[in-house]
């Protein structure tokens, strides 16, 4: 294959990426909410932005039939 057939980019700005420095460990407290999906509805969209409004973020999600685990943390003020 000819090595001209996809040239590459010219490299004139290279992105540089960013730095964040955490200057104290942070700590986290930690929320679940429990649905059995066959008996109730997962949480709604009020439901998550009133979490959210509340400064908890979602972590994870997990699901052992017909359970939901729903993990969100948030920073310890």
């Amino acid at each position: 294959m000819d090595e001209m057939a996809f040239p590459l980019p010219a490299q004139n700005n290279p992105q540089q990426v960013p730095m964040i420095y955490v200057r104290e460990d942070p700590e986290w407290e930690y929320r679940r909410v429990v649905r059995n999906l066959a008996k109730e509805n997962p949480p709604n969209e009020e439901e998550l932005n009133a979490l959210g409004k509340d400064g908890w973020e979602m972590a994870g999600v997990f699901s052992d039939s017909p359970f939901v685990y729903f993990y969100f943390k948030r920073m310890v003020p």
